[in-house]
């Protein structure tokens, strides 16, 4: 059952991740601001089941299939590593460490607010 849980998680964040791509697209970015938007979703969207679960105001089951799976297939970092190296590689050196920068500190802050927000 676990892992049906991570499946069926992993599945929905996955199909909200390519929503965004999806949706983003159509503005032509050099910037992966697609990545960055589900990153930064997730990372909000995490740190408050971790908030949550610390408080044990969520149970085993919610974990995986929001936790593990949802957020696991929501945020991307292979897709934030490959988008940041093929920046490099075309030169855009700018938009490549912006990318690093930004999402680091964004994603981290992201975190933090969400365990804030559930006290």
């Amino acid at each position: 059952m676990n892992y049906l849980l991570v499946f069926i998680g992993g599945g929905i964040g996955s199909i909200f991740r390519y929503g965004i791509a999806v949706i983003l697209k159509n503005y032509n970015l050099t910037f992966p601001l697609a990545t960055l938007t589900a990153n930064v979703i997730s990372c909000i969207i995490l740190g408050i089941l971790v908030g949550l679960s610390l408080k044990d105001s969520i149970n085993d089951s919610y974990k995986l299939l929001f936790m593990t799976g949802f957020c696991g297939g929501f945020s991307t970092f292979s897709t934030f590593s490959h988008e940041t190296l093929h920046l490099l590689q075309t030169g855009a050196y700018t938009f490549a460490f912006t990318n690093v920068f930004v999402s680091l500190v964004i994603c981290l802050t992201c975190i933090y607010l969400g365990l804030k927000l559930v006290g």
